[in-house]
């Protein structure tokens, strides 16, 4: 069974709503990209109009702002520390938003959405 956006099938009493159109493809869903720590792999999904999306399947680097000095460096991603989205995705060490990971310059949080952008942003904590 796939996943699929569209608007829930009751009314706010509880009662079913009439069905009256079939699904569309642009209605369509796809399983979330689970990022991990790797040699960098992305891969190229279609999407709606003339764009299309890489989301990050594997990273080894980060962007890491450090708040104070008000500066940006890359850094080498050592270790996904927790993850408070899913205690699943915690065990597996996945990275999404919100995720503490240890880098070369400190313990750091995401800022960025890797599965969605390709891209790991995070702050220093």
């Amino acid at each position: 069974m796939g996943v699929w956006h569209r608007r829930s099938g009751r009314i706010s009493t509880g009662a079913r709503r009439k069905r009256f159109m079939s699904k569309r493809k642009h209605e369509m869903g796809r399983t979330p990209t689970e990022t991990l720590m790797g040699e960098p792999k992305r891969r190229i999904i279609d999407s709606r109009g003339i764009r299309k999306k890489t989301p990050a399947l594997a990273l080894i680097q980060v962007n890491v702002t450090d708040p104070k000095k008000n500066e940006t460096v890359r850094a080498e991603l050592e270790d996904v520390e927790e993850n408070s989205a899913n205690m699943d995705y915690q065990r597996r060490k996945v990275i999404t938003r919100g995720t503490i990971i240890r880098t070369s310059k400190g313990r750091a949080r995401v800022t960025s959405r890797p599965g969605q952008d390709g891209i790991l942003n995070a702050v220093l904590i």
